[in-house]
């Protein structure tokens, strides 16, 4: 996660992505999304795909506290159920780890707007990579 505060992913950037709080004994997150009108569809509403990219974040962050230096968590499905219309604005993210083992977790998430209504709940399986050194790349050629 500390990377991620670091250097933000364009994805992340777009979506207006912003840490609010943590807890990593606890494993969850919450995070802001300053959503503007570049996420809507032509009806005003924000773009389905862009609300699963949110959850998706969100949930990610999550997981993300639960990692060792050096480590991802890809996500391997994702679901997201649509529940109210997201608008514009300000959108508020929770996520959190469900179950974590060796190789998979299990994260929930939801989003709601600034009056508190559940716009999206969603939940993800994720894997977890180590990423290799480069000196272990160099060593795997040969």
């Amino acid at each position: 996660m500390q990377a991620a505060l670091k250097r933000q992913a364009p994805a992340s950037a777009y979506l207006g992505l912003e840490i609010l709080d943590a807890d990593q004994d606890e494993r969850w997150v919450k995070v802001a999304f300053n959503a503007g009108e570049q996420l809507c569809n032509l009806w005003g509403g924000i773009q389905g795909g862009m609300v699963a990219a949110m959850l998706d974040d969100v949930m990610a962050f999550a997981v993300g506290l639960d990692l060792d230096w050096g480590e991802i968590s890809p996500t391997l499905e994702i679901k997201v159920s649509m529940l109210n219309a997201a608008r514009p604005g300000r959108i508020y993210g929770e996520g959190r780890v469900i179950k974590r083992g060796k190789s998979v977790g299990f994260i929930e998430g939801e989003l709601r707007d600034e009056s508190g209504k559940v716009l999206a709940t969603g939940s993800s399986t994720a894997t977890f990579v180590r990423l290799k050194r480069a000196e272990d790349k160099k060593t795997d050629k040969k």
